[in-house]
C-alpha cells in the first residue's frame, strides 16, 4: 500500500463563523483529508461555526491565533459570512500576506478571493470570485486580471468560482501544494 501522497503537510483552512457555504468548506476538506494532508480548521472564535445550509463544524484554532509558518497552504472557504467575518480580518489578512511572501499555496474560493485581492497578493495575477458587481470590483481595484472561470490557479495563488467548483478547486489546491 502506498503513502497518501500528501502526507505531513498542514493546511490551514479558514472558515466564517456563520454563513460559510458548506460544499466549499467540506468537499475540499474531504479531498485534502483523503490525500493525507492534516487540516487545521481556524475561524474568528472556537464555538461551533454554521454553514449556509445547515453544516457545522467546531474550529481548532481562532484566524488570530494561527501561525502560518505551522501549514504549507491557506486556504479560505466562501459564503455569505465571508463578508463579514473574513473580509476585514486583520489578522487573517497577515496570515495571507505571510504566507505570501514565504512562497506557500494561497488559496479562496466563491467571495473570498476578495480577501486574497484585499491583502494584495492578486495584483497583476489571473484570479476568479463569485460574480456579483462588488466582488469583481474588489478583485479588478486591486490589481487582479479577472477570469469568469470555475477555478483559476495563478502559481502559487489558487481561486474557485462557487459551490459547483468546490472539487475542482480542491484538487487544484493540492495540485499546486505538489509544485512548491
Amino acid at each position: 500500500m502506498t503513502e497518501p501522497e500528501h502526507k505531513g503537510e498542514k493546511i490551514l483552512l479558514v472558515i466564517a463563523q456563520e454563513q460559510f457555504r458548506d460544499e466549499e468548506f467540506f468537499v475540499p476538506k474531504q479531498i485534502f483529508e483523503a490525500a493525507g494532508a492534516k487540516v487545521t480548521v481556524a475561524a474568528e472564535f472556537t464555538e461551533t461555526a454554521k454553514g449556509t445550509l445547515g453544516g457545522t463544524i467546531k474550529p481548532d484554532i481562532r484566524i488570530s491565533e494561527a501561525r502560518i509558518e505551522d501549514y504549507d497552504a491557506i486556504v479560505i472557504s466562501g459564503g455569505s459570512g465571508s463578508r463579514k467575518y473574513l473580509w476585514d480580518n486583520k489578522y487573517l489578512r497577515e496570515l495571507v500576506k505571510e504566507a505570501d511572501s514565504l512562497e506557500m499555496v494561497v488559496s479562496a474560493i466563491c467571495i473570498s478571493p476578495v480577501v486574497l485581492a484585499r491583502a494584495g497578493v492578486l495584483k497583476g495575477k489571473e484570479s476568479t470570485v463569485f460574480s456579483s458587481p462588488d466582488t469583481v470590483h474588489e478583485l479588478k481595484e486591486h490589481g487582479a486580471i479577472y477570469q469568469d472561470r470555475e477555478v483559476v490557479v495563478s502559481g502559487r495563488i489558487v481561486t474557485g468560482r462557487d459551490p459547483k467548483s468546490a472539487e475542482a478547486f480542491g484538487k487544484a489546491v493540492l495540485k499546486a501544494l505538489k509544485k512548491t
